[in-house]
């Protein structure tokens, strides 16, 4: 008996363990942080990803700006596809045209980090999601590209419409996308924008919308040859479903190879939910109670 009581009790023990395991397994799987989709929602892996990331000539990255998730996936993209075979280039919607000079000062380390933190016109977020990337670009010899249109050419067009953009000096004309712009108003996002906007602006809104849109493309398309490979990082909204950045990106560059990426959040990570379908190739998806890097 005393033999049978030993054995038992082993079993007891192992049982407790497994269950324990199991639980802590079970819990741990509740609790994930975020998950990669294809466009089709069809669940797949960070290794996937890079594979099919590497025979593209412009990765459009679209982040939600205070998600640490995403900037966290933007740096493990950007190593991951680190190549001697080709010049890998990194372009951000955060950094100005005009801003340009300061940039590739601070890239080509002619001047401090303190120097480019304190004068180049930095989101309130650079120190924890764009500056450890910056960083790491620069200590190794990777191009930053500025391709934004300045702010103020944005607002100029909000007040006074695409035709304020003529008004503007020849130097600075140079900061933006050729003029004149063609914008599709009929585009999906741009309706939304303009729906969710309501009378207010009237089709402005829109305007200085596709003017970053399209500097952005255009500055992403001087950049290309077929010895680079661009990741561009900017507010999901500009590429999201294939359009903004990526129509005008198209249009300039037909024969390049772009692959979108979108960044949501979810109350569940299990499925793609039916409104984020084909919204990009590659869709990461971030529990909604993630916290977020500043308001």
């Amino acid at each position: 008996m005393k033999k049978i009581f030993f054995f038992t009790k082993g079993i007891s023990l192992a049982l407790i363990f497994l269950l324990c395991t199991n639980q802590s397994l079970f819990a741990q799987k509740d609790n994930d942080a975020f998950q990669w989709f294809t466009a089709q929602g069809k669940k797949t892996s960070y290794k996937k990803l890079i594979k099919s990331l590497q025979s593209a000539d412009v990765v459009l990255f679209g982040e939600l700006h205070n998600d640490p998730i995403a900037h966290w996936q933007q740096n493990r993209v950007a190593h991951a596809l680190q190549s001697p075979d080709y010049k890998l280039k990194l372009g951000f919607e955060m950094l100005e045209r005009d801003q340009q000079l300061i940039v590739s000062e601070y890239q080509q380390q002619l001047i401090s980090e303190k120097n480019f933190t304190d004068q180049a016109r930095l989101w309130p977020n650079q120190p924890t999601d764009y500056q450890p990337l910056m960083r790491w670009a620069r200590e190794n010899k990777i191009e930053l590209i500025a391709t934004n249109i300045p702010r103020r050419y944005a607002s100029l067009v909000y007040r006074k419409g695409l035709e304020g953009l003529e008004s503007l000096s020849s130097e600075a004309k140079t900061l933006l996308a050729p003029l004149p712009i063609k914008v599709d108003t009929t585009q999906l996002q741009y309706r939304k924008m303009k729906q969710m906007m309501g009378q207010h602006g009237g089709y402005n809104i829109v305007y200085a919308q596709a003017v970053k849109d399209a500097t952005m493309a255009y500055f992403i398309a001087q950049q290309l040859d077929k010895n680079t490979k661009f990741i561009h990082f900017h507010g999901s909204y500009h590429s999201d479903f294939h359009e903004g950045i990526t129509t005008y990106l198209k249009a300039l560059s037909p024969e390049s190879k772009i692959i979108t990426i979108a960044t949501v959040k979810q109350g569940e990570l299990k499925k793609l939910s039916e409104e984020h379908l084909n919204q990009a190739d590659y869709v990461l998806v971030v529990a909604d109670d993630m916290t977020n890097t500043h308001q």
